[in-house]
């Protein structure tokens, strides 16, 4: 069997986000300071080597809520290219799942974006945000952005 000879193309940054819808048709976003930039996105975060992505989103939700996750099911998974933004020659995958909590929120909600005491490398605050007023641009990255619009098209509510 002949094997062709090519150059390294780069690796994989795969990211795993939780999409957690309140009773009120509200998402919450995670807004942080990292890598000297303010970024709001869902809340999870990468994936580590020997880990599948559901372990994953388990493991940021108590790292990031302090408190466990139930998954309803896959919500998306990044269909283009899209560049890390973060690492040189990496290509970025996110996963997103639907979850809930099994028990009430037990975790900081605030109204405010960036509502912490200082910007520091870490710092992060939770938000709901109405899912009728959920914009692409309330969202910093890209695969993100694509979510909302999703997100906002699949879960639209009237409150006419």
């Amino acid at each position: 069997m002949h094997m062709e000879t090519r150059h390294n193309p780069g690796q994989f940054v795969i990211r795993v986000y939780g999409i957690l819808i309140n009773d009120r048709k509200e998402v919450l976003l995670s807004d942080e300071y990292r890598f000297g930039m303010e970024m709001t996105k869902f809340p999870g975060g990468g994936l580590r080597f020997g880990e599948g992505p559901e372990d994953c989103m388990h493991r940021e939700a108590m790292e990031e809520f302090g408190q466990p996750v139930e998954i309803i099911c896959h919500f998306y998974t990044t269909g283009f290219y899209q560049k890390a933004m973060f690492f040189d020659n990496h290509q970025l995958i996110s996963i997103y799942y639907r979850i809930s909590l099994p028990d009430p929120v037990s975790f900081k909600t605030t109204v405010k974006p960036f509502d912490f005491p200082e910007l520091i490398d870490g710092s992060q605050s939770f938000r709901w945000k109405d899912i009728n007023e959920l914009k692409s641009d309330d969202l910093t990255f890209p695969v993100d952005k694509v979510v909302a619009e999703i997100l906002r098209i699949e879960l639209k509510t009237d409150k006419e």
